[in-house]
């Protein structure tokens, strides 16, 4: 049975197919996408039929930062299967992790475990509101599902989001009652979030710390200045940045320290764990309100974290997948250059993104996902880099990608139709971001 076929069914009893947006299928190649796995290793993906291509896309949407199939993460997890997952009684491997993520940041000392990043941002969102004893937050970025979130599109002003997810989202099934409770700032626009915070009784703040934008004119300090003036709660999410530059938070970059820091995707290479690290005096709040979850207490999440921080410390990891995003955009530039073609490159080089400064964008994403297909490559415009990358993938990538450069140049150039070229749907477009 091919994917597609599988996908087929999915979609008679899954509402939307899949679990998550980012791996539909349509946001890749609609009808022709390979949809599901049978085998994942190093950069690998093996299909249903048996097919095998390399995966120079999101990498489990930026989760596998060692690779697929990491052993000594995996002979961990293993050893704790044997050992048994769960029980009555807790996992050490909570506290030694704990303990691990304050000294890697020491301005934190509490730690608060999950298994999502959309329940970690919500147990943030939580502690923070009862920390602050105000309800009203600023946000920049994409922070998850849940109705906190997703409420911002019931305000006066309308479609919200627009610029965080998708154009028209509908917040569907969220009480109409958050309305004016969460509003959007953008990055760098500090002015934008004083005015926000002066005329709206914020009393959290919460923002990545860097995705497609590096801060300019001291931002993310006057933020933190304004947070301790204003008895705000300032939290970064870092479930996406962490670990990709820096061993930690990318806000060591910076050295601007929040209240509260999310850490998840990179933190168990694949395996489900995320982190809420804070501060005590703000920490200590989850105790006055009720946030507690049987499944956050399985032990193979945090056994997959504590090795996975240990293998990231013993090679520097971050350093590496940083080094490959750099080959990547540097080779990126070269082809579009050589090529004549005008892209617009964005995120942090392990996160790397391009898009083509054409109308036809969408549809020259479209071909790059079908092209490099034949080629047995997963690819689009977003490529996250793994250890496992070596600058033999890098080359044989950016050699396929120019062959693709150069079609879409004869389309630019009127040589070609794109229309007559393209097998399948355009694709689906992906999230949009205030930063």
């Amino acid at each position: 049975m091919s994917g597609q076929e599988l996908y087929k069914r999915a979609k008679k009893i899954i509402p939307g197919g899949t679990m998550l947006l980012s791996k539909r299928p349509e946001m890749f190649l609609p009808e022709i996408w390979p949809s599901y796995f049978s085998k994942a290793l190093g950069c690998e993906i093996w299909d249903l039929n048996g097919n095998k291509y390399i995966d120079c896309s999101i990498m489990g949407v930026g989760t596998n930062t060692l690779g697929y199939g990491n052993p000594e993460v995996d002979n961990a997890v293993k050893n704790t299967i044997t050992l048994g997952n769960m029980s009555t009684l807790n996992c050490p491997e909570e506290v030694y992790l704990a303990e691990k993520l304050i000294e890697i940041n020491p301005w934190a000392d509490m730690v608060r475990f999950a298994r999502t990043g959309g329940e970690a941002n919500s147990i943030a969102i939580r502690i923070a509101r009862a920390a602050s004893g105000k309800d009203n937050i600023a946000i920049c970025g994409y922070h998850g599902w849940h109705d906190w979130y997703l409420s911002v599109n019931h305000n006066t002003s309308g479609d919200n989001l627009k610029k965080h997810l998708i154009p028209g989202l509908e917040p569907n099934g969220v009480p109409l009652n958050l309305k004016n409770t969460v509003f959007p700032f953008d990055y760098n626009n500090f002015n934008q979030l004083l005015k926000i915070v002066e005329n709206y009784k914020i009393g959290v703040i919460k923002m990545e710390v860097l995705r497609n934008q590096y801060p300019t004119d001291n931002f993310l300090q006057k933020v933190r200045d304004l947070a301790t003036k204003k008895g705000i709660v300032l939290i970064f999410d870092e479930c996406t940045s962490g670990f990709r530059e820096t061993f930690g938070g990318i806000n060591k970059k910076f050295q601007v320290y929040p209240d509260i820091t999310i850490f998840g995707k990179t933190l168990g290479n694949g395996y489900a764990i995320t982190a809420v690290v804070g501060k005590r005096e703000v920490m200590e709040h989850a105790q006055n309100t009720f946030i507690s979850s049987t499944f956050w207490t399985e032990r193979i999440g945090p056994t997959a974290a504590l090795k996975t921080l240990e293998v990231m410390e013993k090679i520097k990891s971050w350093q590496i997948i940083t080094d490959k995003g750099i080959k990547i955009q540097k080779g990126l530039r070269d082809i579009a250059k050589k090529n004549n073609i005008k892209i617009k490159i964005f995120g942090l080089p392990s996160l790397t993104g391009f898009e083509f400064k054409s109308r036809n964008h969408q549809k020259y994403k479209t071909l790059i996902t079908q092209e490099m297909l034949k080629r047995k490559i997963l690819a689009g415009n977003l490529f996250y880099p793994s250890i496992k990358h070596s600058d033999k993938i890098l080359s044989i990538y950016l050699s396929e990608l120019e062959e693709i450069f150069n079609q879409i140049a004869n389309c630019e150039n009127g040589n070609s139709n794109i229309d007559e070229i393209l097998k399948s749907e355009i694709s689906h477009m992906g999230f949009k971001r205030l930063n």
